[in-house]
């Protein structure tokens, strides 16, 4: 007896979200993960429902990383963007995209952001009605721009995304970030959390997963350490994978761009600011991964992101249709 095939179905039958429990505290990020906070608009909405970051950075030969993390929180959805940097500088955040706003700070003699700034009561005008602040782009090292950055950190209660040099700023004394009042971000590269932690760089390359837990447990914070498979680490010892993104992206501003989306996600979920951040690195990659199709690696530079960001959100999206539609079908 014959038989006559019929036609051969190959279909992804997924597996429902109860069945996949890690005991390990060890998660992947995947489209649905990050699509929960990208989906559609109500029509009623004004700038006023997507927050307002605030981006505390820039000084002499730097002020590009401020502008950078200013429009990259636009282009990840905040409804306002202002940029608060040293006054000398001023002009050259300004002219970088006009929806940016900005405001002067009183600056040192190089050209960095003076603690005058903050003893005088400017960041207190302006954290006010704020949703977020960013902190560190381009802020430099200067040991009084430092001590500004530790003022910020201890005084406000907002959440605050913490990077670059301002997180060299708690270099030997980074107990003073535990206890803050608000939610605290951090988004250091290998060298950066080595700095903090008081290790090598190799030690922190060795053994990244555990650093990263016991960090963020220990200093009670989000901590986001970038690389290879970025890791975000959250204070109770949960931590997420992330797969997106590639080498082209190890160039001058990618961090920049991933602090102002970060901050730019929690200004639009202030209440979720875990989610905000899983969901911000995610697209950050897959941008840089659109940018790598588009033009190579080679000749990828970190303001790409900001052009291919659009077309990393409408892949968000869709791939967590489809693979909804994996696990229901």
């Amino acid at each position: 007896m014959f038989f006559t095939p019929g036609p051969t179905v190959i279909a992804p039958i997924g597996s429902p979200d109860e069945a996949v429990v890690s005991s390990l505290q060890l998660n992947l990020i995947t489209a649905r993960d990050a699509a929960a906070l990208t989906g559609t608009r109500s029509p009623l909405a004004n700038k006023g429902n997507f927050g307002h970051v605030l981006v505390l950075g820039g000084s002499t030969g730097k002020a590009g990383a401020a502008a950078m993390a200013g429009m990259a929180a636009l282009r990840a959805g905040a409804g306002l963007s202002t940029v608060a940097t040293a006054k000398s500088v001023l002009a050259t955040v300004a002219g970088f995209h006009p929806e940016l706003m900005t405001e002067p700070l009183e600056e040192t003699e190089s050209g960095t952001i003076s603690l005058r700034a903050l003893q005088q009561g400017k960041t207190d005008s302006l954290a006010q009605r704020k949703t977020v602040l960013a902190v560190g782009p381009g802020i430099s090292r200067l040991p009084e721009t430092a001590e500004f950055v530790r003022g910020v950190v201890r005084k406000y209660k907002l959440p605050i995304v913490l990077d670059a040099d301002g997180l060299n700023a708690f270099e030997n004394c980074a107990a003073e970030l535990k206890n803050r009042a608000g939610t605290l971000v951090i988004t250091p590269h290998p060298g950066e959390m080595a700095r903090l932690a008081g290790c090598t760089i190799a030690a922190v390359e060795h053994d990244r997963l555990n650093l990263a837990r016991t960090f963020a447990r220990e200093h009670e914070l989000i901590i986001v350490l970038k690389g290879h498979r970025t890791l975000i680490a959250q204070p109770d010892g949960t931590v997420w994978v992330n797969t997106t993104g590639n080498p082209g992206m190890a160039t001058g501003g990618t961090g920049d761009i991933l602090t102002g989306m970060v901050a730019g996600l929690i200004a639009q979920h202030p209440a979720g600011v875990a989610e905000a951040v899983i969901t911000a690195v995610h697209l950050h990659g897959l941008a840089g991964d659109v940018a790598g199709e588009s033009m190579g690696e080679h000749s990828l530079v970190a303001t790409d992101l900001l052009d291919y960001l659009p077309e990393a959100f409408r892949r968000t999206r869709q791939a967590a249709q489809d693979q909804t539609v994996a696990i229901y079908v």
